[in-house]
């Protein structure tokens, strides 16, 4: 009888610890460019001083891997897309990271953003940005390697 509880125990702690790394949103993402369904580019999700960034690590059209952040402020002008930590901030808030912001490097905007991993699959990540009211959401398929 108590191999059985601990067999039942152990292959429950199993299943929560597969469940937390699959809810885990540190990691690389694939972000997708919203009219045809390509892969964009991805994005590596990290944590530094319990805030969440996300840096982009490769720019998937070899043409636009040198193409540089023009319309961006401060210290991000000019520099490289490839590379740039364009996710800043973000604070985990329950199951959700919220009052970061996101930086669309084609325009340089800022806009206030959150990041939640969706309910229904452990591996896409909900990418929310704010203009005021208005927000639009882009999902991020995570990279399984």
């Amino acid at each position: 009888m108590r191999k059985l509880i601990f067999s039942i125990s152990f292959g429950l702690l199993i299943c929560l610890c597969a469940n937390a790394q699959t809810r885990n949103i540190l990691g690389k993402w694939k972000t997708f460019n919203s009219h045809t369904g390509e892969v964009r580019s991805i994005v590596e999700i990290f944590q530094k001083n319990g805030k969440l960034y996300g840096k982009v690590l490769r720019i998937m059209d070899k043409e636009d891997r040198d193409n540089l952040c023009t319309e961006c402020e401060g210290d991000d002008k000019n520099q490289k897309i490839e590379g740039l930590v364009l996710m800043k901030d973000f604070v985990k808030d329950g199951e959700e990271y919220v009052d970061g912001t996101i930086t669309n490097p084609n325009d340089g905007k800022i806009y206030r953003s959150k990041v939640w991993i969706d309910e229904n699959d452990p591996n896409i990540l909900n990418v929310r940005g704010y203009i005021g009211f208005f927000f639009k959401t882009m999902e991020w398929e995570r990279m399984t390697e």
